[in-house]
């Protein structure tokens, strides 16, 4: 089946990015990624004052945890690769993208919730079934992260046999 061309830049606003993802409940935090190319993407999220995590962590000084700060990334550049990269659109079956490995992770600053944080992303082909993703973060124009991770794309099926110990 021929897909429809792509024309750069576009936007994908929060329920769009729901509609192209499975996360659901307080791990989903995305507001917007635009595409910008098959393999650069822009995208912010927020985490609530009331986010179950973020009241424990810390209790009277909520901070987001930079595990969340990598978390929102793949999220973000999962969406930006489903939506955006004609090799990824092409891709079949039942396939979810996980995060393999993180390979750099550099925190900078705090982030506080409430507080829309902005993700500069790029990706790159590692093999057919791997992406590399470098992002630079940043939360009212200052710097708070430089992470880089690594995704790959598994089927669902995998994954549940993993799960279950298979």
């Amino acid at each position: 089946m021929m897909q429809e061309p792509l024309h750069y830049p576009f936007t994908l606003e929060r329920s769009q990015i729901e509609a192209l993802l499975p996360h659901r409940g307080d791990i989903f935090v995305c507001q917007r990624v635009t595409v910008e190319g098959p393999h650069q993407f822009k995208g912010a999220a927020r985490w609530p004052l009331d986010n179950a995590v973020i009241q424990g962590h810390f209790p009277g000084l909520p901070v987001v945890p930079g595990v969340l700060l990598i978390e929102a990334m793949a999220q973000l550049a999962g969406a930006g690769l489903l939506a955006g990269d004609p090799y990824v659109r092409s891709l079949t079956g039942d396939l979810l993208g996980v995060l393999a490995s993180v390979r750099k992770c550099v925190f900078k600053h705090p982030v506080l919730p409430e507080r829309d944080v902005d993700y500069t992303i790029q990706c790159r082909q590692m093999a057919p079934m791997a992406v590399q993703v470098a992002a630079s973060v940043t939360a009212q124009d200052i710097e708070v992260a430089q992470l880089d991770i690594v995704m790959v794309y598994t089927s669902r099926q995998q994954m549940l046999s993993a799960l279950s110990g298979g």
